[in-house]
C-alpha cells in the first residue's frame, strides 16, 4: 500500500475512520483526483493527499479520519469567532487531525500537521454522528462547529453531522481557510448555517511564502457562494507585522469583503502572536489593529471587531446608524443590551443582520 501499511489501514477499518470520498473523479492508471479541497491531489494508488487524510486504494479515495476526534469543547460561539449568529449561545466545537494548508504560523500545527494516516491513537475513533449530536445537547450547547483544524477535508463526517444536527434543531458552523470546492459548498450548503472564513489577505505571495497555496482566488470565490447558499458570513484577518499589515492590504481586503459580502459582513481583524516558523515576529501593534478597523469603516463595513487583545469596546457591537451599544462583550461573554429577537436595534428598527 506505499504510504499506507496494511496493518493501519485494518486499523482504520476497524475502528470505522475509513470512509469512500465522497466528491472524487477516477483516473487511468488507478490514479484518482480529489475534489473536496481546492487543492485538488491527484493520488496514485498507494498514495495520499496533501493534507494526509486521503489515502487511494487501488484506485477509489478513501478518507482515513471519519468519526476521528482530536478536540471537543462546548465553546462560547464568540471564540469561533462568530457575533452575528446566535451571539452569547454555546457551540460544540470539534476538530480532527490534517489541513489542506501547511501556515508557516499556525498555531493549531500539533494537529493540523498531523498524519491522518497514522491511526497512533492520539484521536477518539468511531464518533458517530449520534454521538456528536447527542454530545451537544448535553453539554448545553445550541450549535454544532468544525474547527481546530480544518473542515473542508472533513467532508463525509462534517456532512453526515451537518444533517442530523440540523434535524435535531441545532444550528451549524464551519470555522475555515476557505480551501472547499464548489462541489463541495453545494453539498454542505443546506445543512450549513454559518461559513467564518479566514481572509488573510488579498495577495497571492502572501499566500505563496506563508501558506503553500498558489493563489487566494479561490477562497474569496468561495466565500461568495457560500453567501450565494444564503450562509452567515464572518471574514478574519490575523494581522501579521511585515506581511499583511499594509494600509494597501488592510483597505483592499475590507473594500472586497464590503463589495463582494456586504458592509453588514463582521471583519474581525485579530492580533498576530509569534509563533511556529514566525517567532521572531513581534505580536501586532495596537495602533495597527485600530487603524485597521478604522479603513473597515471607512471602505463601508459597519462591524469591524478588534480580536486576540483586550479592549474596552474593540469587541462589542454598535447600532451602525443611532450608535447605542446593541452586544457588550468582555472575553467571550456577550449580553444582549439593544438587540431585539428579530435582529433589529431597539432604539432606531435599524436592520443589523444578526441571527438571535
Amino acid at each position: 500500500m506505499g504510504e499506507l501499511s496494511e496493518k493501519t489501514l485494518e486499523i482504520l477499518k476497524e475502528k470505522g475512520a475509513l470512509r469512500e470520498s465522497l466528491i472524487q473523479e477516477r483516473l487511468k492508471d488507478n490514479r484518482a483526483r480529489c475534489g473536496v479541497c481546492q487543492r485538488l491531489c491527484v493520488i496514485s494508488s498507494g498514495g495520499s493527499g496533501y493534507c494526509k487524510t486521503v489515502v487511494n486504494i487501488e484506485g477509489t479515495l478513501y478518507t482515513t479520519i471519519y468519526g476521528v476526534i482530536s478536540s471537543a469543547a462546548a465553546d462560547p460561539i464568540e471564540k469561533k469567532p462568530v457575533f452575528h449568529y446566535k451571539p452569547g449561545s454555546l457551540c460544540y466545537s470539534v476538530g480532527s487531525l490534517g489541513c489542506s494548508f501547511r501556515c508557516v504560523f499556525c498555531q493549531n500545527w500539533q494537529i493540523a500537521y498531523a498524519d491522518g494516516l497514522s491511526a497512533d491513537g492520539i484521536c477518539r475513533y468511531g464518533v458517530s454522528a449520534e454521538t456528536l449530536v447527542a454530545a451537544a445537547k448535553r453539554t448545553g450547547c445550541e450549535g454544532v462547529a468544525w474547527t481546530y483544524n480544518e473542515p473542508a477535508i472533513w467532508l463525509n463526517y462534517t456532512l453526515d453531522c451537518a444533517k442530523l444536527a440540523k434535524e435535531s434543531g441545532l444550528y451549524t458552523v464551519y470555522v475555515t481557510n476557505g480551501s472547499a470546492t464548489e462541489a463541495h459548498i453545494d453539498m454542505i450548503a443546506p445543512y450549513l448555517d454559518v461559513y467564518r472564513v479566514d481572509i488573510k489577505s488579498m495577495s497571492d505571495d502572501f499566500y505563496r511564502k506563508l501558506i503553500k497555496l498558489p493563489s487566494s482566488k479561490g477562497i474569496r470565490d468561495m466565500a461568495i457562494r457560500a453567501l450565494n447558499k444564503g450562509m452567515h458570513i464572518e471574514c478574519v484577518t490575523n494581522v501579521i507585522p511585515g506581511w499583511n499589515d499594509s494600509e494597501h492590504n488592510l483597505r483592499e481586503t475590507a473594500r472586497w469583503i464590503a463589495d463582494n459580502l456586504g458592509g453588514g459582513t463582521p471583519w474581525h481583524v485579530t492580533r498576530f502572536f509569534p509563533y511556529a516558523k514566525l517567532a521572531d515576529v513581534p505580536p501586532t501593534p495596537m495602533h495597527t489593529l485600530e487603524r485597521a478597523a478604522q479603513i473597515g469603516r471607512e471602505e463601508g463595513l459597519k462591524f469591524v471587531y478588534l480580536g486576540n487583545v483586550v479592549t474596552a469596546e474593540g469587541e462589542n457591537t454598535y447600532c451602525p446608524t443611532c450608535g447605542n451599544l446593541m452586544i457588550k462583550r468582555a472575553g467571550f461573554d456577550a449580553s444582549i443590551v439593544g438587540v431585539t429577537p428579530e435582529g433589529r436595534c431597539k432604539y432606531d428598527g435599524a436592520e443589523l443582520g444578526i441571527v438571535m
